[in-house]
């Protein structure tokens, strides 16, 4: 499946199945299994519907067909799945940013802060802030578990947010007014990715 798709890396597959909440369930490799098994499967059912619509030629360009559709299909549901999902991570934004500015506000340290997060609130963004908040304790940097994150969630709300708690900590700003900020400016793009899908529709 590799040699088919000579863009496609390991790191780079786990990294699309994480960001499409599968990293627990599926592996990069069973993910590449599962093509070539789709590959091959819609490469004989094709085989065997051109056959019976007549000929070797039917034969041939039906395999081709659904052979092609059969391996590309895998990475199309990837993507939507991962759409879905960064979707969903911007729309919980503001609300755990809000969280955030009050536990810091209360006097938390931003670890605390996070933590307290992933205590009231679930979802995927939850679930991207626990794995930020296990890589800081086991002695990676606040701002490499932050990037790390923004490179699994590709929102620019994420990346805003990140940017603005990293400056923070280089300038001593604090960090409970950084954070109120971020949550109006995530609101804010919500309401218009909102206002922009109504007025597509």
């Amino acid at each position: 499946a590799l040699r088919l798709s000579p863009k496609s890396t390991v790191s780079g597959i786990a990294l699309k199945l994480h960001a499409a909440g599968l990293a627990r369930t599926l592996s990069p490799s069973g993910f590449l299994a599962g093509k070539f098994v789709a590959s091959v499967s819609g490469l004989l059912l094709g085989a065997l519907a051109g056959a019976s619509r007549g000929g070797s030629t039917w034969a041939l360009l039906g395999g081709l067909m659904f052979g092609f559709i059969g391996f590309m299909l895998p990475d199309t549901l990837l993507t939507t799945r991962a759409r879905s999902r960064r979707e969903r991570i911007r729309s919980e934004l503001p609300d755990a940013l809000d969280l955030l500015a009050v536990s810091v506000e209360a006097g938390m340290g931003f670890d605390g802060a996070i933590q307290k997060l992933t205590e009231h609130m679930d979802g995927a963004l939850v679930e991207e802030f626990s794995l930020a908040l296990g890589e800081m304790r086991i002695g990676e940097s606040r701002a490499d578990a932050l990037k790390k994150m923004v490179e699994r969630v590709e929102a620019p709300e994420m990346a805003a947010f990140v940017r603005a708690i990293i400056q923070a900590d280089q300038l001593g700003i604090s960090l409970g007014r950084i954070l109120r900020v971020q949550a109006a400016d995530a609101r804010l793009r919500r309401q218009a990715a909102a206002e922009e899908k109504a007025m597509k529709a």
